[in-house]
């Protein structure tokens, strides 16, 4: 078997390696496997599940394990469609629209903007410039296995500028570049942060209107990760390994020199402790340490989905009940704790028929399953004193077929705490019934990763119409107290080629449209090319928009509302 048909075999785990076994060392490695190197001593290795017995649904030590994303996105739009009900209210409102024309023309010219998702629909007149040739200059579909591989990686397909030019041409696109975006969440991204002026009877126009544009169409989960997860059927889930190989390949179209970056992401989990410290998120922060590169993603759609629960212990065996309503569809759920360090904590779990899953024991090593007598509930309990990533205590709860009706986790301290405080997250609302939820929730830390990651221009969501905050943004700061969201760009009814659309992928997308303008100014121009993810994020927050009756930075809207024109203004000096 060859590592493509292994990559994409269920039969094979992907497992996150962050270490380099020493040559001298004498150690047994599985005879069937692969291993793909990112970045340093990170890589994937493909396994033969059957001959790692800790890789199985119940009992799986997840130190390595990839993590589940989802999108974040309120609506879809039919990607095919092209509607002439656009307006341009959201690039007015960022300052964006005011900086395409004169003095300064900043259109996006020679920059390239990276869209990772579902894919694209490259057919759509509003990726072709004025003389009708494609912006689209690369696609790697990662679930179509026919084509070309692209250099360095052992599955998908690439499809190239001139192949993408020749299938626009052709009375038959699909039989030359067959890659396409049936969900229209990428497209409506590409088409915000890139989408061409188009007059023509339609009338439309992107916010980096003459930026490349480059696209990564990632496979969706394995299903022994689904499983695992408990994902429901139907539902788009991806996972961080195709994730990180995304932005390794869209690496290859930056220069340090005139040609930059801008990656731009629409998806989001609440895995992970949010701070950014995930494999993904130090991956991300390595990348952005380069000149030209810039990361602009979502601040999510959690902040009003009950997900999160946070509170505080202070003395030796105090606890806290923390119940969360469990509603009748629920296949089941992931539920993370995470601890503040210094502090240990420990669980307890009673059933709705009120069976109690006696206090856990933090100390002990491996993932214990309980089953109910009264209950058809499973479930594993796994607590790390120390997560790999981050340091902070985990206790990781997996319940499979939960019983309906209200479930109560004791959160007990093990010892004198300092500063108790400890948080609880559900699984982002895609992956979970609308019916389960926190009783007490709090709609702050509610930032999905990658929002979290320090070296991200994070942008959530609000409604330019009144400037108010959407309903369902996710809120900052991070659990260790970094500043996110950075920026607050329109993410209520902003105007795609297919109709209007909301959710935090839109504010991201129109911020990495603006953040190519910037790009174009800085680095294309030669006005500073030293610019990287820091002092573009340090330009945005000087421009932003600020009330004067309003604190900033604050959880809500960062530093202030994106204002491209602000931006350029304080340059100006003016």
């Amino acid at each position: 078997m060859d590592c493509r048909e292994r990559i994409l075999s269920n039969d094979y785990a992907d497992i996150l390696v962050d270490f380099t076994l020493p040559q001298e060392l004498n150690y047994e490695m599985p005879g069937d496997f692969c291993y793909h190197r990112i970045i340093g001593n990170l890589g994937v290795a493909y396994v033969e599940r059957s001959g790692l017995p800790r890789i199985d649904v119940s009992t799986m030590n997840f130190n390595f394990l990839p993590k589940a994303y989802g999108l974040m996105e309120e609506a879809s739009n039919n990607p095919g469609a092209i509607r002439n009900d656009f307006d341009t209210v959201s690039l007015l409102s960022s300052g964006i629209l005011q900086m395409q024309g004169q003095p300064l023309y900043l259109t996006g010219r020679d920059v390239t903007i990276a869209v990772i998702g579902t894919g694209i629909q490259y057919t759509n007149p509003v990726f072709r410039d004025v003389f009708g040739r494609s912006r689209v200059k690369a696609i790697w579909d990662q679930t179509i296995q026919t084509g070309a591989l692209p250099d360095g990686f052992s599955y998908g397909s690439e499809y190239n500028s001139r192949q993408i030019q020749e299938a626009i041409e052709s009375d038959d696109p699909m039989s030359i570049v067959p890659s396409t975006d049936t969900l229209g969440h990428g497209t409506a991204m590409a088409a915000v942060a890139a989408g061409s002026r188009l007059n023509d009877g339609i009338q439309y126009v992107g916010a980096a209107p003459e930026a490349n544009i480059v696209v990564v169409k990632l496979k969706e989960m394995k299903p022994y990760l689904r499983e695992y997860y408990l994902i429901p059927d139907n539902v788009t889930a991806y996972q961080e390994t195709d994730i990180m190989q995304a932005i390794q390949y869209v690496q290859k179209f930056a220069l340090d020199l005139y040609r930059p970056l801008v990656i731009c992401m629409g998806f989001g989990t609440n895995l992970g402790d949010h701070t950014g410290s995930s494999n993904l998120g130090r991956y991300m922060n390595q990348i952005s340490l380069q000149k030209s590169r810039v990361f602009t993603v979502s601040s999510g759609n959690e902040g009003n989905a009950a997900h999160h629960f946070q509170g505080s212990l202070s003395g030796l065996d105090a606890y806290r009940d923390v119940e969360i309503r469990v509603g009748d569809a629920e296949k089941g759920f992931l539920l993370e704790l995470w601890g503040s360090v210094p502090n240990l904590f420990a669980v307890e779990i009673r059933s709705p028929g009120g069976e109690v899953i006696s206090r856990t024991n933090p100390r002990r090593i491996g993932p214990q399953s309980y089953s109910f007598v009264f209950e058809k509930t499973k479930l594993t309990i796994d607590t790390l004193l120390a997560e790999q990533a981050s340091g902070a205590e985990l206790i990781r709860m997996r319940f499979e077929a939960p019983t309906a009706g209200i479930w109560t986790v004791r959160v007990y301290a093990e010892e004198e705490m300092i500063n108790g405080r400890f948080d609880l997250w559900l699984p982002i609302t895609s992956f979970l019934s609308d019916e389960t939820y926190f009783l007490e929730p709090e709609p702050d830390t509610t930032i999905t990763e990658p929002g979290n990651v320090q070296s991200a221009i994070t942008a959530t969501a609000y409604n330019d119409e009144n400037r108010s905050v959407y309903l369902n943004a996710g809120r900052g700061f991070t659990r260790g107290g970094l500043v996110k969201p950075d920026i607050s760009a329109p993410g209520v009814n902003v105007s795609t080629p297919a109709g209007k659309a909301t959710g935090g992928y839109m504010a991201a997308a129109l911020t990495a449209g603006g953040v190519a303008q910037i790009m174009q100014w800085a680095v294309v121009e030669q006005k500073d090319l030293l610019a990287d993810a820091n002092k573009i994020r340090n330009y945005l927050v000087q421009g932003a928009t600020r009330e004067e009756e309003t604190a900033y930075p604050n959880t809500r809207y960062g530093y202030g509302l994106l204002d491209i024109q602000g931006t350029f203004d304080f340059l100006a000096g003016l």
